[in-house]
């Protein structure tokens, strides 16, 4: 998704920023003091373009002029705010499609600088059941999105596509720590999508603060074997550690993730997908007369908030 380009944003705000200070504290005066020698008469104002020839501004200076204030506004906004993602693969099927365009709200796992990512300002953690944007831990120049499965302790099993949750529990608590739970599953449809020749089912999973779909494909083993193994869990079994947290696609069987690679560490949370500003739709016809590139559809009724 994203990765050098933030840190190009910075260094192109920065650089055109100190080009049109420099420019406005040191050559602005030469400028304004050559051209009042050159003054005419009363009465005569000197054109833009006689001010040019007599005390021209470089071609850099007035290009860092211009686009600085622009430049310093996409990088505000980008960096703390809001960023754009497209998504490239179908791992959070059916919440989120190929092609679909979403908007992730940065500030919402604290505010990080763009370039070190340290951390500038507490403003909230991830909740169960949040669509996460994070630098994947096996190549951190690369952006996932999954969804939060397990905070900071939670105890989490994955077995025959079936998921538990153990949430927290302080161990000094009076009251009873609770034991680890399946979280339930209905069957909505069959069919609407596909994982190769196998038509994968649609269900609603309940979550600790709310529901969202997934999709299973029970012509598919879990491929256990190539799952993390984490010391003194079974297999499918994690324990998330203090600063981290457990992640999964929504298209289950589909879906490189947590079960197979661990632990997303906090410094590594970019974001929360909060909206799709935009869905396009591409022809899979090799046979057709419209470009790959071209899109073919705009997928109007997957626009709205991300649940």
């Amino acid at each position: 998704m994203s990765g050098y380009f933030a840190i190009f944003l910075v260094v192109l705000t920065l650089s055109s920023g100190l080009i049109w200070l420099y420019d406005a504290l040191l050559l602005a005066p030469k400028r304004k003091l050559k051209l009042a020698q050159f003054q005419p008469g009363a009465g005569t104002v000197l054109t833009d373009e006689e001010k040019q020839k007599i005390a021209p501004q470089s071609y850099i200076a007035e290009t860092a002029q211009s686009i600085f204030p622009l430049i310093a506004v996409i990088t505000i906004i980008r960096s703390f705010l809001y960023e754009p993602f497209q998504i490239p693969s179908g791992s959070m099927m059916p919440t989120l499609l190929i092609n679909d365009f979403i908007l992730v709200e940065k500030y919402a796992y604290d505010v990080k600088d763009p370039v070190w990512r340290s951390t500038l300002l507490t403003t909230g953690k991830p909740q169960h059941g949040d669509v996460a944007v994070f630098k994947n831990p096996e190549q951190p120049t690369v952006d996932f999105i999954k969804r939060v499965i397990g905070l900071p302790g939670d105890r989490i099993l994955y077995k025959n596509k079936q998921l538990y949750l153990q949430k927290f529990c302080d161990n000094t608590s009076t009251t009873a720590c609770p034991a680890i739970e399946p979280l339930a599953q209905h069957q909505q449809a069959e069919g609407e999508f596909f994982l190769g020749p196998y038509p994968s089912t649609r269900l609603t999973e309940q979550g600790p603060n709310h529901s969202y779909d997934i999709l299973q494909n029970t012509m598919l083993p879990d491929p256990i074997h190539n799952y993390y193994r984490q010391s003194g869990a079974a297999t499918g079994e994690f324990i998330v550690p203090p600063g981290h947290y457990f992640m999964m696609g929504d298209n289950r069987d589909s879906s490189h993730d947590s079960r197979f690679w661990g632990f997303v560490p906090e410094q590594n949370l970019v974001g929360k997908a909060v909206f799709k500003w935009m869905s396009l739709e591409y022809s899979e016809d090799t046979n057709s007369w419209v470009p790959g590139w071209l899109p073919v559809n705009i997928r109007v009724e997957r626009l709205g908030l991300i649940q």
